[in-house]
C-alpha cells in the first residue's frame, strides 16, 4: 500500500487557522477531489468538523481520542489503526490536520503538496520536509486567474 498525504501549505508551512483554510483555490479543491476519489482518506476529527460532512465518493476513517460515533464514517483512535483498516487497498490518503500529518509524516510514501505563494498568518502548520528524505518527481506552477487569485504550484514528492 502506498500511504500519501495531500496537503496545501502556505510558504510558511501554514495549513489553517481557527480550523479553517485561510485561502479558496478551486483549482486545488478541484485537483484535491481528482487524486482522492474511489479512495480511502484518513483525517483528524477537527479537520473532519472543519469539512462538516464526509467527503462524498471516499471512505472516510477519522481519526480521535474520544469514543464517538460519525455517521458515514469509521472511527479509530490512532493513525495506525486507520492505516490497519486500509491495508488491502493500493492508495491511501492522509489529508489532516496538522497532528495528523506530523504522526503520519514517518510512514509516508508520497506528498501530493500544494504551495500557495503568499504566507499567512495561522496556528495550523506542516511539518517540515526533510529535503534528504524526499525527491520532487513533479512540478506545475499556476499563475493567479480570475477564480484563483493567488499564485500557486502542484508539487508530488516522493521518498527516496
Amino acid at each position: 500500500m502506498t500511504l500519501t498525504i495531500v496537503v496545501a501549505i502556505s510558504e510558511n508551512h501554514v495549513i489553517g487557522k481557527d480550523n479553517k483554510l485561510l485561502w479558496y483555490l478551486p483549482r486545488d479543491l478541484k485537483h484535491f477531489k481528482e487524486i482522492t476519489t474511489g479512495h480511502s482518506v484518513i483525517m483528524g476529527r477537527k479537520t473532519y468538523e472543519s469539512v462538516g460532512k464526509p467527503l462524498p465518493n471516499r471512505r472516510n476513517i477519522i481519526i480521535t481520542r474520544q469514543a464517538i460515533d460519525i455517521a458515514g464514517c469509521e472511527v479509530v483512535n490512532s493513525i495506525e489503526a486507520a492505516i490497519e483498516l486500509c491495508k488491502a487497498e493500493k492508495e491511501v490518503f492522509i489529508v489532516g490536520g496538522a497532528e495528523i500529518y506530523k504522526q503520519a509524516m514517518h510512514l509516508t510514501d508520497r506528498i501530493y503538496l500544494t504551495i500557495v505563494h503568499q504566507d499567512f498568518d495561522g496556528d495550523s502548520f506542516f511539518p517540515e520536509i526533510d529535503k534528504q528524505l524526499w525527491k520532487e518527481v513533479h512540478h506545475e506552477d499556476h499563475e493567479p486567474d480570475e477564480r484563483n487569485l493567488l499564485p500557486y504550484s502542484f508539487i508530488t514528492l516522493e521518498r527516496h
